[in-house]
């Protein structure tokens, strides 16, 4: 194990660093990049080390002995990405290849801002150690859950990996979960989107539940408040069961318990370029309680407008790879926006006493979550949900930390190859790639939250 953070910079590779070579890249498309002399120096060598898997990540987790010798040392992980793959490929592109994209996670990271990255390999190693592996994931720098070829709709594509999709679905929970006062911000990349959004269907159910079947009334000073609480609670399951899911005005999905309700078939596969565009919606839909979810959309957007709205507004014709034949359903996004909102509202008089009752998980949950983007190709949406913003307002300060998911990878170019085998781009081509530059900006804003 190397203890020192940092490549090209090794030993003095840190936060303050890491944020100024972010800031730094994402500030214009021409000017050359602060350590571009490291970069001339260990050229050769880095070329060799992205070539190998035990190489560009500082780390490789292989079994939970190597959370808890990681555990030991800080100073690496802090200033570290952890990048998850829930597969060992994320799907084979016009070359044949399996697209391994967390290795281009690891390039992007230490090539712009001398980031070390963490793998670890679910697909491979199983279920891992939950309270070791949440202690990891919660103190580093940022948490990166991969896409990858087996589709959520079917957990028997999971079958000849090493974790299954329940498993992969405990672990975004917990993810989620995880978003408090310091702690590191979460970024799921295609199947990682689409995890996220089964999971947020699992945690308003869950949530509902406990609170119905586990919440003491004589526990308030107010029965009006535990009152208040299971209407909110009822008010969200009967939605969520009456809720419809249209594409191409064909119902795919009805009510949440259908396996569809959060991820469904495209209409399209969409592989290759695409752009991105605002997200939006008529409002018009043929469940009748998709209106009020629109409308609560439309508040959250315009409360918590964020940096992906503005890149699409002020950099134009964003244009960004997508590897994919299964999406998010809006409707299921609209719906948990809404639920969340519910539920923070109706917690709000009573956190502190649910603060300290085995309840207390509730205070986790996110606040809300939008709709950042759509993708167009030929003129036509394809995508509906291509990106989301995860949003954690705190109780008492009201700060909102945040977290993301797209659909799309901004870390592969429009090749869909992994840079061992296309070779490596020049700093000034990642300078000019969207996608990148989207990824970028995300995790520099993620981590000054």
């Amino acid at each position: 194990m190397i203890y020192e953070p940092g490549f090209f910079r090794n030993q003095f590779s840190n936060y303050s660093s890491i944020q100024s070579l972010i800031g730094d890249f994402l500030n214009d498309r021409v000017s050359p990049s602060l350590i571009a002399s490291f970069h001339k120096i260990k050229q050769d060598k880095f070329t060799r080390t992205v070539r190998d898997e035990h190489l560009i990540f500082k780390e490789v987790i292989s079994s939970n002995d190597d959370l808890k010798a990681l555990l030991c040392h800080p100073i690496l992980y802090k200033h570290a990405i952890c990048v998850i793959e829930p597969a060992e490929h994320v799907g084979i592109n016009s070359y044949g290849e399996g697209v391994r994209a967390s290795s281009n996670i690891a390039f992007l990271n230490q090539y712009i801002a001398d980031c070390d990255s963490i793998l670890i390999p679910l697909w491979k190693t199983g279920k891992l150690d939950s309270e070791l592996l949440m202690a990891l994931l919660s103190n580093c720098l940022a948490v990166i859950v991969e896409g990858g070829h087996p589709t959520v709709k079917d957990s028997q594509s999971f079958s000849d990996l090493n974790i299954s999709l329940d498993e992969l679905q405990q672990i975004s929970d917990e993810i989620l979960l995880s978003r408090g006062l310091k702690t590191a911000p979460g970024i799921f990349i295609c199947l990682g989107h689409q995890l996220a959004a089964q999971s947020h269907i699992r945690l308003i159910k869950r949530a509902t539940q406990a609170i119905i079947r586990d919440l003491d009334p004589n526990s308030f000073k107010s029965l009006s408040y535990y009152q208040n609480l299971i209407d909110t609670c009822n008010r969200i399951k009967e939605t969520g069961q009456n809720l419809l899911v249209y594409k191409d005005n064909k119902k795919v999905a009805s009510g949440w318990n259908d396996p569809c309700f959060a991820v469904a078939l495209n209409e399209i596969p969409e592989v290759g370029e695409v752009e991105l565009l605002h997200y939006s919606h008529t409002g018009e839909h043929p469940s009748n309680e998709f209106s009020k979810l629109h409308i609560y959309h439309e508040l959250t957007s315009h409360q918590d407008q964020g940096i992906v709205e503005d890149s699409i507004t002020y950099e134009k014709d964003l244009n960004i790879v997508m590897f994919h034949s299964d999406e998010v359903n809006e409707e299921a996004i609209l719906f948990a926006n809404w639920s969340y909102g519910e539920l923070h509202k109706a917690l709000s008089p009573v956190r502190k006493s649910i603060s300290v009752s085995n309840l207390s998980w509730l205070l986790n949950l996110p606040t809300s979550i939008e709709i950042l983007c759509s993708t167009s190709a030929k003129g036509q949406i394809c995508t509906e949900v291509a990106a989301t913003c995860i949003n954690y307002r705190d109780y008492e300060t009201h700060h909102v930390r945040r977290s993301f998911s797209f659909q799309f990878h901004p870390e592969l170019l429009d090749d869909l190859r992994e840079f061992k085998f296309s070779g490596l781009p020049t700093y000034r081509k990642l300078k000019n790639d969207d996608g990148v530059r989207m990824l970028m900006r995300v995790i520099y804003e993620a981590i000054i939250d």
